[in-house]
């Protein structure tokens, strides 16, 4: 079967529209109450809506026929979701021993030789994880840039200063924060808060990846 026949098939579908309709009312919202440097930015964002939308409804729908993942497609709120655990899935910095190995473990999965650009990781920013992707590796350096995330330092004298605030680190994939990225889950002094709906550009990421092996993303 094609793409494009796969795609007539999702079109067809009530779960399809549903969730177009939810992605493009959050989406209109997002670009009306947004900070644009010209009218073009806006035509520019306007114009390229459809066709990411379209493709994230199909992507979710697709997931969903796979049958491989731990989510499940919340069509009205046009979101992934799961229960939410009653504790972060990451150590707290105050967990100093905890926190240390933890830390040289996600240090030691970077380093890997099977790391790469476009790579689909988890990044915690504050009190939630989001879904971001690696733009870029600097091996001389020793650090790894994300999309949003930014740059960060894969040297363990860095790391492992838990002495500075973390209000954004770079986490080592598992299940548990993969699910708590995918579903916006966020806690707040270690007790649960409303989650955080994904970007659209997190829901399509989210698409990719593969339960089984979170080194080997799937393709979209």
């Amino acid at each position: 079967m094609s793409q494009s026949n796969l795609w007539q098939i999702h079109t067809d579908t009530g779960d399809f529209a549903e969730l177009c309709n939810g992605l493009y009312q959050r989406e209109i919202s997002i670009i009306a109450k947004g900070d644009f440097v010209s009218t073009q930015a806006v035509q520019a964002r306007l114009e390229s809506l459809s066709y990411y939308i379209t493709l994230t409804a199909h992507a979710m729908i697709r997931v969903i026929e796979l049958g491989q993942s731990p989510l499940l497609l919340d069509t009205h709120n046009a979101s992934w979701s799961a229960k939410q655990s009653k504790n972060m899935p990451w150590l707290r910095k105050e967990i100093a021993q905890a926190a240390k190995q933890e830390l040289a473990n996600t240090i030691n999965w970077y380093l890997q030789e099977d790391i790469y650009v476009g790579l689909v990781v988890p990044v915690l920013l504050v009190d939630h994880i989001i879904i971001d992707c690696i733009v870029r590796i600097d091996i001389d350096k020793q650090r790894i840039r994300t999309n949003v995330g930014g740059w960060f330092s894969l040297t363990t004298d860095e790391c492992l200063n838990i002495k500075q605030p973390v209000n954004k680190r770079l986490l080592q994939p598992n299940k548990k924060i993969m699910i708590s990225a995918c579903t916006g889950h966020c806690w707040q002094g270690n007790n649960k808060q409303i989650p955080i709906i994904p970007t659209l550009r997190e829901l399509l990421l989210s698409c990719s990846i593969n339960w089984k092996n979170f080194k080997k993303p799937l393709a979209i």
